[in-house]
């Protein structure tokens, strides 16, 4: 990706570590919620609450993949504020329910800035953009309107400040969302006072794209009465039973300065749904409580990690990464609890539900450091895993508003429960259900399953990416094998333990490299190790020299195929050394933040330099890490090395950062890596968690000494029950 020269400077604010206890319990406001806004960093902005199913905010003309949010920092078109909207994700969707408020009733439609009497957009004053966390704020420039927005759980706050006009409006969109998602069926239903005015609406919006049977019914309540609310049909939609997809909320004249405020509820279940619960988290009208409260919601979530540094774009980077990790997995069920289940059956749930589910990215750092920081919501986790599974056969892979879309390769919801289940968060499943959704799942036929299952690994000339799918598949294998043998099922355990082997038929002695097979075992050629195609080679999103490390099932083994420890760190030292560009024409855009060909802006090398950790080369990891704290994170719109991925980028830094990270499937022990900063204390199950990095520098970037709770020790790692249980961790470091 592309850096701006403010790097530089960012890179060395790095170099000065120093961290010193703060006063101040506003950790919001250390939150740069811009970082990650430029690039492809493909981040939220807006309103919203931790984990919350509302992310009200801006959405933007253009629909291309840098716009997977609905916001760059690039462009500052607006076509309205919409209550759904994905962070950091390489595909776009949601952006339901769009409100815009305008001065003039304009053509339905989102327009281009070429075409600036089509559609209702206007460009945003970003001069004077405010935002935070729980609030963003922005002026319309075409209307002259300020917009604020706040949000609860489920409930998005508008509060739009009007200038004079003779005719107001708030036009509800149910047509545009983002991307790749196309409205299937929208409608309206109007509530009257007793003077036959309007005072709320009622709706839904039902669409397909990434989510293939999206279903959002929505409730919203106005400060001030309508005379009429208009709606308009598509007419382009093909149906013949034409819906409307538009609706003039009609305020008539406004005065200078007058502020009109809107209350939009979502449910996933009906307009009934949404209506309690906007009842039961905003009934009243006051904007500025609602902020605060939201404010409160974060500082409470961040204050779970209390580090503060000398140096101010630290501290920012630290806690805008800590606020990314908690925009998702997002809470998808009514305040009764009823939900939507992945069969469009609507069902009474006796847990949280969730959804937005990113897991072939976040089942490798997120998800881990939910069970440290989130311990409350895991069982809840664990439980919507399972009730998916029940509903659609088989584990989430990546789900999204209670629809599979079975994007990505391998198991990684497998991962993700089977973590779970070593950690204690096993939702009160017995043995046998536990077992049995994580078999069936991996014994699915589809997806390159059933030719894996056949020939003892995926063909190359049978199905795409064969290389990386597979590969996957045996991370998954290794991680139910790890949580049978916790469960005490050593003959499934034993099964799948061998079965995560699968890997080393691609293993070419020769080159030392992981080479797609065929059918009949011969290597695909020609081979290029640094080649990508994108979705069309034997790798996914990355080459061959990334592809060799995705065994972290299975260290020994790798070790063994190289034929010593010596030859494997060489092995891993060439992957920094080799030439840091990617060939091909179709290569994946996705391999970005490279130091030679290890691509830290994708998650499937997220693991890879904590290898030296394991192959008992502790100092190299050090150095490879803290040149990842300086070049890929840093206090910048570009400030994220590639996508997001709703929250992965940036529970990989916080982990780090902590000085170690989980790198073996559903083996609940942390490796130390590098320490990022001089005190961190963790609010875990158990109490406080502290960890001190004594004499950490620059120059003192390895660990030379290590205590838990005062007493000498000597494991290259630190296991999850010890993090959760508090105590101190102190790190001694040296050069």
């Amino acid at each position: 990706m592309r850096f701006h020269t403010l790097f530089l400077a960012a890179a060395a604010a790095f170099l000065t570590v120093g961290c010193t206890k703060t006063s101040t319990e506003d950790y919001a406001s250390f939150v740069n919620p811009k970082i990650g806004t430029g690039g492809h960093g493909h981040v939220f902005v807006g309103a919203n609450v931790p984990f919350g199913f509302v992310q009200l905010g801006p959405t933007s003309i253009p629909e291309d993949w840098d716009w997977c949010s609905g916001y760059h920092d690039s462009d500052r078109t607006v076509i309205g504020f919409s209550h759904t909207h994905l962070s950091g994700t390489g595909i776009g969707d949601l952006f339901d329910v769009t409100v815009m408020p305008t001065t003039e009733r304009t053509t339905p439609g989102r327009g281009t800035e070429d075409q600036p009497g089509i559609g209702a957009w206007s460009y945003a004053d970003r001069t004077k953009e405010i935002a935070e966390p729980g609030y963003y704020s922005v002026p319309l420039e075409r209307y002259n309107i300020v917009a604020e927005l706040t949000a609860t759980a489920r409930v998005g706050m508008h509060r739009y400040t009007f200038p004079a006009s003779e005719d107001a409006y708030l036009l509800f969109d149910l047509e545009n969302g983002g991307c790749w998602d196309s409205v299937r069926d929208a409608g309206f239903e109007v509530e009257k006072d007793e003077n036959g005015r309007i005072k709320a609406l009622g709706g839904y919006r039902f669409s397909h794209g990434w989510a293939d049977n999206q279903k959002i019914f929505f409730w919203a309540e106005f400060s001030r009465p309508a005379e009429d609310f208009t709606v308009v049909e598509n007419p382009a939609n093909d149906n013949p039973v034409r819906k409307p997809v538009y609706g003039y909320y009609s305020l008539g004249s406004t005065q200078e300065g007058e502020q009109v405020l809107v209350k939009v509820a979502l449910s996933p279940v009906s307009i009934d749904g949404a209506k309690a619960n906007m009842a039961a988290e905003l009934p009243g009208w006051d904007f500025e409580a609602v902020k605060a409260d939201a404010r409160k919601a974060w500082n409470e979530e961040l204050s779970k990690v209390d580090v503060t540094c000398s140096d101010p774009d630290t501290k920012t980077v630290f806690y805008t990464a800590l606020y990314h990790t908690m925009i998702a997995p997002s809470v998808f069920n009514d305040v009764d609890g009823q939900y939507r289940g992945s069969d469009d059956v609507v069902r009474q749930g006796n847990f949280q539900n969730y959804t937005t589910f990113s897991l072939w990215d976040t089942y490798r750092a997120q998800m881990p450091l939910m069970t440290i920081l989130h311990a409350d919501r895991c069982n809840d986790i664990t439980a919507t895993f399972y009730h998916i599974y029940e509903e659609q056969g088989d584990l989430p892979v990546w789900h999204l508003m209670g629809c599979e879309t079975d994007c990505m390769v391998g198991n990684p919801g497998l991962i993700a429960f089977a973590d779970n289940i070593v950690k204690g968060f096993q939702a009160g499943l017995s043995k046998e259900q536990l077992i049995t959704a994580m078999t069936k799942t991996a014994t699915t036929p589809d997806r390159g399953q059933d030719f894996r299952m056949e020939y003892g690994y995926i063909p190359a000339d049978l199905y795409d990416e064969s290389v990386a799918v597979d590969m996957e598949y045996a991370v998954a294998d290794g991680a139910l094998a790890n949580a049978a043998a916790f469960l005490g099922d050593e003959a499934t355990a034993a099964e799948y333990l061998e079965r995560s082997h699968s890997y080393r038929h691609f293993w070419d002695p020769d080159l030392q490299f992981m080479r797609g097979r065929k059918v009949d075992g011969s290597f695909t050629e020609p081979f290029d190790p640094i080649y990508s195609n994108h979705r069309v080679s034997e790798y996914t999103e990355g080459t061959a020299w990334q592809y060799i490390w995705l065994v972290p099932q299975d260290v020994d083994g790798l070790v063994d195929l190289f034929g010593s420890r010596e030859a494997t760190v060489a092995k891993l030292d060439g992957l920094f050394e080799a030439p840091d560009h990617i060939e091909g024409e179709n290569a994946s855009a996705d391999i970005s933040g490279l130091i030679g060909q290890y691509a830290h802006g994708n998650e499937p090398g997220h693991h890879t330099i904590y290898l030296y950790s394991m192959l008992n080369e502790p100092d190299k990891a050090a150095d490879r890490l803290r040149q990842v704290y300086k070049e890929m994170y840093f206090n910048d719109v570009e400030g994220l090395a590639g996508n997001e991925d709703v929250g992965q980028m940036s529970a990989w830094y916080v982990l780090s950062s902590f000085g170690f990270y989980q790198v073996e499937p559903a083996n609940p022990r942390f490796w130390f890596g590098a320490p990022n900063l001089e005190k961190a204390v963790v609010k875990v199950a158990g109490g406080d968690f502290t960890i001190t990095a004594n004499g950490l520098s620059a120059e003192n970037r390895y660990i030379r000494g290590v205590k838990l709770n005062g007493q000498p020790y000597d494991l290259p790692y630190i296991e999850y029950k010890d993090i959760v249980k508090g105590g101190t961790l102190e790190f001694t470091m040296g050069k």
